[in-house]
């Protein structure tokens, strides 16, 4: 029987003790590995956490002695923290940016922005411990993963009914993703927020359709159409700078209105040390100390990287002020857009995010190697903050959704500190295997993008739309309030699909009519979608590595 399931604060174990760190830094070497190998094969790193987890539970019922710790929820969810953390660090908050400078030919700039993009990793993921469940960021938020890996691990504890709706959660999971459906968005809709997935679900359609000239669904490995040239025969929308850079702009305008809504919230009349009656248990001074101190961090870290890669050089003293203001606003302004994204949907839009600031700054008129080093850093912000993010949700839920504050407040701790091995072993591994990945060509699909925008220069008419098409996403974003609309309508106009988008809508509309029909509908599906969203998370994990094999190296 699995152990220790209800704790006090002072029983819940150490992520330092030995036989969790052990486990921990084995785990977190095999999840930078995995991060590693997909993001340059397959441009994507899955979530670990779940086979974390599993991992954690398989070796507890093994008949040895030594073991019997693992059957600690609590070390499993430590264990499944630092996996988790070591393959998102890895794979985007460190390789991903550094190959960005490498690829336009700056191979000695290399190891400075390691260090660089590793220490705004760190502080990436402290902001996050600081402001978790605060009136921001809530512990009763969605946050979709992290409630697939708790359900996953009390699923194994608690056994019955609820185990077998997770397991039928997972089956369904599977069978989707065989057949080509993003069962993954599927599950999140049975219990992320519900305007909000629509609104990802909205802004999948529309891309969807603008990309292909109709209403095409791909299934079975096949494309279905529905509808065909809708916008005249043989168009194509997506290459013309009005339609092009929509995404980007939308963007750009829910973005600022949600910074502004952050803002007001950070300096509404509510006293330093409120916490909305209790509610939450970091108080708004809370909030403000951690996002001021961490602009400052990211303003002192974008400094050190002015003069460590020489980019200062590149530019007169003022538009060097410039750029160093600019690019702590980015890493921060992108880790609070990334996160909201992440909170309300699973997805958190990194790439696409960087993207737009590079896209800012091309405009202010910055030289092509200050954007390159202005872009990675940008980039290294935002997924550490989603992924811890989970896992403290995780950890949440499995020590009873914050009924005991001290032990939620201790374990959350020690979580702190496995993230923090997972990202420290992800430094060592990319500092030993960098090199030898790029000097075989392998980067991140996306630096070549990067290095491609730079390249190209932006002038006067992507100014122009970009500002045109910010105007809807900041009245998008201003009419949907605090369900964060036009962010998640721009996330799914950035990254999302005809299918994904039919595949919400769908899942929402079946949401909504059982819930009418019977409230007690809302438990069963809430643990569906959990199980649906793990189930796809593992056969994608699975899948994607077992593909590496074949691939050519």
């Amino acid at each position: 029987m699995y152990e220790q399931l209800h704790i006090t604060a002072a029983e819940h174990p150490k992520a330092l003790a030995p036989h969790i760190l052990i486990l921990n830094i084995i785990m977190s070497v095999l999840g930078a590995i995995i991060g590693l190998e997909l993001i340059v094969r397959t441009g994507v790193a899955p979530n670990t956490s779940i086979v974390g987890a599993l991992f954690a539970i398989i070796l507890s019922r093994i008949p040895l002695v030594f073991l019997r710790k693992y059957r600690s929820i609590h070390s499993q969810n430590m264990i499944q923290t630092s996996i988790s953390g070591a393959t998102f660090s890895a794979a985007n908050s460190l390789l991903l940016p550094i190959g960005i400078p490498v690829i336009m030919g700056r191979e000695d700039l290399m190891f400075p922005m390691l260090i660089g993009v590793f220490i705004a990793t760190l502080i990436d993921a402290t902001i996050l411990y600081k402001t978790f469940d605060s009136e921001m960021f809530p512990a009763e938020g969605a946050w979709p993963p992290g409630v697939a890996s708790a359900q996953s691990i009390l699923a194994v504890v608690e056994k019955g009914k609820k185990a077998m709706l997770l397991l039928a959660g997972m089956v369904i999971g599977v069978g989707g993703k065989v057949i080509g459906i993003p069962t993954d968005l599927l599950g999140v809709s049975w219990f992320g927020d519900f305007v909000a997935m629509a609104a990802l679900g909205a802004g999948s359609v529309v891309i969807g359709v603008l990309n292909t000239n109709g209403f095409i669904i791909d299934i079975f490995g096949k494309s279905f159409p529905i509808l065909t040239n809708i916008f005249g025969e043989n168009a194509d929308l997506m290459s013309q700078t009005m339609f092009k850079y929509m995404p980007h702009g939308i963007m750009i305008g829910a973005g600022l209105i949600a910074l502004l809504q952050v803002c007001r919230m950070l300096f509404s009349r509510k006293g330093e040390d409120a916490s909305a009656a209790g509610k939450f248990s970091r108080s708004m001074g809370n909030m403000k100390s951690a996002l001021g101190w961490g602009y400052v961090a990211y303003f002192v870290v974008a400094i050190a990287l002015a003069v460590i890669t020489g980019i200062w050089s590149d530019m007169t003293p003022f538009k060097l002020v410039i750029w160093i203001i600019y690019a702590a606003f980015a890493a921060i302004a992108s880790e609070l857009i990334v996160g909201i994204s992440a909170m309300y949907s699973g997805w958190f839009p990194g790439f696409a995010t960087a993207l737009i600031f590079l896209l800012v700054g091309m405009l202010i008129g910055f030289p092509s190697m200050p954007l390159a080093v202005l872009v990675a850093y940008t980039a290294a912000t935002g997924p550490a903050f989603s992924d811890m993010a989970y896992d403290l949700k995780c950890g949440y839920i499995l020590r009873g959704n914050g009924q005991d504050p001290e032990l939620e407040k201790v374990g959350r701790k020690q979580q702190f500190i496995s993230e923090i091995v997972g990202f420290t072993v992800a430094f060592v591994m990319v500092a030993l295997l960098a090199r030898t990945y790029f000097s075989q060509g392998l980067y991140a699909p996306v630096d070549a993008t990067f290095a491609a925008t730079i390249e190209a220069g932006a002038g006067g008419a992507v100014a122009k739309w970009l500002l045109i098409w910010a105007i809807p996403g900041a009245i998008i974003q201003l009419l949907g309030g605090s369900r964060q609309v036009g962010i998640l309508f721009a996330t799914g106009l950035l990254v999302g699909s005809t299918i994904n988008g039919l595949t919400i809508i769908v899942a929402l509309i079946i949401r909504a009519v059982l819930v009418k029909k019977n409230k007690e509908n809302e438990h069963t599906l809430n643990i569906l979608g959990a199980g649906a969203l793990a189930g796809a998370a593992l056969y994608s994990f699975f899948t994607a590595t077992l593909a590496l094999g074949s691939k050519k190296k």
